[in-house]
């Protein structure tokens, strides 16, 4: 790549690399392939790798791959916890600004297009709520059943209840809160400006055109999960105190069919037709969005194997000054 074709890119001299594409499409093993010649971090940016005890659902790296290259972003939160976009946001900002001041390159890998869309255009300037009100609005929902309090929102601020089903307790209840505290809809500050690109990054995204092959590696990668224990891991989870099968953790591509699985609302050949199929709308809604984005580098995964990858990003990682081992 040249001088004047990374400036096109937004790339030159890049804080970062952020590297995306869809579930199965072999972002991990590319990360760890770079890891083997230069001196990386790696970020994730992929909202169920945050959560305790969500690993072979979530495909997390192995201790094994863990151990290959620093990794960021993963097991920081439990189950019941909430990880928004701004949360990471905030968290790869200061991870990039570490890693840089240790001499080496951040490299941002998954698959979670809201989190990249966040880091790539900013944020809107929302406001915050207090810890009353917040709490308020949980004991509401819980005493009411969210299906009441999302009625309550749609009197309020019908446009943000529009999207959101009636069991979503996390969003309803925080946009219940904003109005709560600023007598404002949530969705009047999402019209507003929003704030600068937090990084300079150059983004580069797989993108594979045949969808067959990516369908098939979806099918393998899910059964593979269900050989591996995903079921045991699912168990797990519910055994425990801080389990709400409405949470965003739980609301994850595969538990939430598991879930209703091993809650008898389907059968195993159900259960597994389910898993594959919500795997395939998840890759196509990824798909969908790095087709929409601008100033980025696509490359086909299933035409190049991962050696001609690296190659090819190795010589833009040498011209950003990146640090080979």
């Amino acid at each position: 790549m040249t001088k004047k074709e990374m400036t096109i890119f937004g790339a030159s001299r890049p804080e970062a690399l952020l590297l995306l594409g869809p579930t199965a499409s072999g972002k991990s093993a590319l990360a760890l392939a770079l890891a083997e010649h230069f001196e990386i971090e790696i970020v994730s940016i992929d909202s169920a790798l945050v959560y305790r005890g969500m690993d072979i659902g979530s495909a997390k790296p192995t201790a094994e791959e863990l151990r290959a290259a620093p990794h960021h972003l993963i097991d920081i939160r439990e189950i019941d916890e909430p990880y928004s976009a701004a949360d990471f946001v905030t968290d790869a900002v200061r991870l990039v600004a570490e890693i840089r001041e240790r001499g080496r390159f951040p490299l941002i890998v998954g698959g979670t297009m809201l989190y990249a869309k966040a880091l790539r255009e900013g944020l809107n300037d929302m406001p915050t709520t207090s810890p009353d009100v917040r709490a308020g609005v949980l004991a509401e929902g819980e005493r009411e059943g969210w299906p009441a309090m999302h009625a309550k929102l749609a009197v309020v601020d019908p446009t943000t209840a529009a999207r959101l089903a009636p069991n979503d307790k996390q969003r309803i209840g925080r946009a219940l809160e904003v109005f709560r505290m600023t007598g404002r809809p949530l969705s009047s500050f999402h019209a507003e400006r929003t704030v600068k690109p937090y990084l300079k990054l150059c983004t580069v995204g797989l993108v594979p055109e045949d969808r067959a092959k990516l369908h098939a590696r979806i099918a393998e990668r899910f059964d593979a999960m269900l050989a591996a224990g995903f079921l045991d891991e699912v168990k797990r989870l519910m055994a425990q105190p801080n389990f709400d099968p409405e949470s965003p953790a739980m609301r994850s591509v595969g538990y939430r069919q598991a879930i209703d699985f091993l809650s008898g609302r389907l059968d195993e050949k159900a259960f597994r037709e389910a898993g594959i199929a919500a795997t395939r709308q998840l890759a196509k809604r990824q798909l969908t969005w790095l087709r929409g984005m601008t100033d980025i580098i696509r490359i086909d995964p299933f035409v190049s194997d991962v050696a001609a990858i690296v190659e090819a990003l190795s010589a833009y990682l040498d011209d950003f000054g990146v640090r080979r081992k």
